[in-house]
């Protein structure tokens, strides 16, 4: 398939939602570099992504996978006409940037990008699943992404809220006195 079909034109920005975490190294460090690595222009065009809101940290109990440290999690929206499969890119570049190394499926790392959702955008290509497969199910995902958008719906599963309502919010914790920040922002 090809990054046009997996994420429609560069022509109309739309809303894009980007759940962040880490386990390993300097968790709220990491998570921060991310959201740098993540920002700014991607071309002549200034056809990036740009950062329009940040949920604060939770830290989580981990999901799958081997035994590991608790993870530190966020929420980052955006805005971009960027094709999807060129903001997953994205996401892992500023992965390995961070030093994440893909040994273990569900194990721990420095910083994982998971693509959530494209404005209204759906993809069942291997490569990129718009929204996440997984999203609905995950609290670590809807209590940050509810923060900073309190009306969020993902497409095709509905309100974020009444998915939380589904599944409860065992396991996460909002992590007081920390605030991640977007380029050029105040802290939250």
């Amino acid at each position: 398939m090809t990054a046009a079909a997996l994420g429609g034109s560069r022509a109309g920005s739309r809303t894009v939602v980007l759940a962040l975490g880490s386990n390993l190294g300097d968790r709220l460090e990491n998570l921060q570099r991310g959201i740098g690595l993540l920002s700014g222009d991607a071309g002549p065009a200034g056809d990036g992504l740009r950062a329009t809101a940040v949920s604060g940290v939770y830290e989580t109990d981990p999901v799958g996978g081997p035994p590991q440290d608790d993870y530190l999690n966020a929420v980052l929206l955006a805005a971009s006409a960027l094709p999807a499969i060129e903001i997953l890119r994205r996401g892992q570049a500023a992965e390995a940037a961070l030093g994440r190394v893909r040994t273990e499926r569900w194990g721990p790392r420095t910083l994982d990008v998971d693509v959530i959702a494209c404005g209204d955008e759906r993809s069942t290509d291997p490569g990129l699943t718009l929204p996440h497969p997984r999203a609905h199910e995950r609290a670590f995902v809807l209590v940050p992404w509810l923060e900073v958008a309190p009306d969020a719906c993902l497409p095709g599963r509905g309100p974020a809220a009444g998915l939380l309502a589904d599944i409860g919010t065992a396991g996460v914790r909002r992590l007081a006195g920390t605030a991640l920040t977007l380029p050029g922002a105040e802290a939250r």
